[in-house]
């Protein structure tokens, strides 16, 4: 959806049919949450711009910036680039870091890892922000790694202790009172 954006102008929100389960979850969206502050700026705060983009969202499912000076300010002034990753690359990626840096990585990391690469100027230090834990990724990091995902210390023997739960109706009043209750 964001890549669709930041190579053509288009933001497009996808149907359930059009949104696939990939083995980099954050980046399966078929609309982005937080994507309506991100406009915001490009309009320098101009709400009433914002709110017919959204609404001509609402009823055509898309709107285009192309050509808009508003969209070459994503490029120009905020710095945006982007690609996709596809899995193969994703799995080539956590596993020349590790090779190369002894780092495990997750899927979402490789997946800015690889696009960075791409857009890297020589030169010029690159860097690439870990996203995730790989232990929440234990089947992609096996596949391409051969080997569970390092687990933080803190999770070591997590699902032998105890769990806390409280059972209660779908009530929201109760709710409201349990969360007053413990977060005194």
């Amino acid at each position: 959806v964001l890549d669709e954006f930041f190579r053509t102008g288009v933001y497009r929100v996808r149907k359930p049919a059009e949104t696939f389960h990939t083995s980099s979850p954050s980046m399966d969206i078929s609309k982005a949450s937080n994507f309506e502050r991100f406009v915001f700026d490009l309009f320098h705060g101009d709400g009433l711009q914002v709110a017919a983009l959204w609404q001509q969202l609402e009823t055509t499912g898309y709107f285009d910036l192309a050509g808009t000076a508003a969209f070459a300010r994503a490029a120009a002034e905020f710095g945006f680039a982007s690609g996709r990753s596809t899995h193969a690359e994703r799995i080539a990626t956590i596993r020349s870091s590790f090779e190369r840096y002894g780092q495990m990585i997750d899927p979402h990391t490789a997946d800015g890892l690889n696009i960075a690469a791409r857009w890297r100027e020589p030169d010029v230090p690159m860097v690439v922000l870990e996203t995730a834990q790989p232990a929440k990724f234990a089947q992609t990091i096996r596949e391409a790694l051969g080997r569970e995902p390092d687990r933080p210390a803190a999770h070591f023997g997590i699902e032998h202790k105890a769990q806390r739960f409280v059972r209660m109706p779908a009530d929201l009043a109760q709710l409201k009172g349990l969360i007053a209750q413990r977060c005194v």
